[in-house]
Formats: C-alpha cells, sequence, structure tokens
C-alpha cells in the first residue's frame, strides 16, 4: 500500500508543472520566487505501520489451515479422459521430444567417458556391430529411432500448420489429424526402418 502511494505521489509530481521551474518570455527556466509554492508542492504522505501480534505456533497453523479451507482445488490428472490426454498426439510430441533429448544425453556422456572406460563408441566399429546383428533385430531398432523422429516431424507441422492458421480445433478435425498422423507415423517409420 505505501508503495502504491509513493508512485502514485512520484507520478503526481512528474504530471505537475514545477513550481521550481517557471517559463518566462524572457528566459526558458527562471527559478521560483516564492518558497511557500515550493514547499506546497511537497509530499504531505501519512505512514501508516503495520500492526503485529504474537502468535503461538498453534494458533498460526490454524490461521493457515482456515485459509487454506477457502482456497480453490486445482483438478488433478484423474478427472481428464484419458483418451485425450494420454493418447492423444499432443502428450506424445513431448514424449517424442524426450526420447530425443535422453538418447542426445546419454550417447554425449558415453562418448565422453568411452576413452576411459575402453568402449568403442566410434561410427566405424557402431556400424559394424550392428551389421552382424539378425535382419529382424535390426529392423526392430530403427523403427525404435525412427518412429518418434517421424512422429515428432509430422506432428509438429501440424502444431505449425493449427498456430499458423488459427484452423482446426474442433473436435472432429482433432481426432482425424491424430489418426492420420498415427496411421502415417507408423507407415513412413516402417519403410524407413525396413526398407532402407
Amino acid at each position: 500500500m505505501i508503495t502504491s502511494r509513493t508512485g502514485l505521489t512520484a507520478a503526481r509530481r512528474v504530471a505537475k508543472p514545477s513550481a521550481f521551474f517557471t517559463q518566462t518570455p524572457s528566459s526558458f527556466f527562471t527559478p521560483a520566487s516564492s518558497s511557500a509554492a515550493a514547499a506546497a508542492l511537497l509530499p504531505t504522505q501519512t505512514r501508516r505501520h503495520a500492526a503485529t501480534q504474537p502468535l503461538t505456533p498453534a494458533d498460526a497453523q490454524a490461521i493457515l489451515a482456515k485459509q487454506r479451507l477457502q482456497r480453490p482445488v486445482s483438478p488433478h490428472l484423474e478427472i481428464y479422459d484419458p483418451k485425450q490426454t494420454w493418447f492423444g498426439s499432443s502428450i506424445f510430441q513431448r514424449f517424442s521430444g524426450m526420447v530425443f533429448t535422453g538418447g542426445l544425453y546419454g550417447y554425449s556422456i558415453a562418448y565422453l567417458i568411452a576413452p576411459l572406460a575402453g568402449w568403442h563408441l566410434e561410427s566405424a566399429s557402431i556400424a559394424a556391430a550392428f551389421a552382424g546383428w539378425p535382419l529382424l533385430v535390426k529392423g526392430g531398432v530403427k523403427l525404435g529411432l525412427a518412429w518418434p523422429f517421424v512422429f515428432h516431424l509430422f506432428n509438429g507441422i501440424k502444431h505449425l500448420v493449427h498456430d499458423s492458421t488459427a484452423k482446426g480445433f474442433k473436435k472432429v478435425t482433432i481426432k482425424k489429424a491424430e489418426y492420420a498422423i498415427w496411421g502415417s507415423t507408423t507407415l513412413v517409420a516402417a519403410a524407413l526402418a525396413f526398407l532402407l
């Protein structure tokens, strides 16, 4: 309260013409001759001090509990429909981003400590080890790497289109777009994993 009054006083002082300087035709600024006029512009502000009273810890907890009863309760995740929250494309956009970030950090740390641990994480040794795996295992690993990438790409394009055009926010349109993204992601990721 004191802060807002001080700010209001400062704003009023800036808005008022100064009594210390007056504009005359002969000179732009001349000092004001009357000290009474200068004293009239000084703020006369009363200050109220905060009143406190000593409380026991039990009384303080009782006041806090009473205040908490009047606060609104924020909703928990259980009130949302799982089909919209957990199986929607928006949450999987975040999950696929976390997969990329976690994979990048994990590989980067492993690559840094590889010389100390005696691991061989060079490109040639990883490619040679990968070439020795069975075809189905190679395809599964490639599918596991390709699916989050393709999903993040397609869903990111959908988000960009939605954000830039502000269209497509009806529930029916969102569901159709999600099914299209899930289907196209699976097809393209499988093609990348097993055909390349």
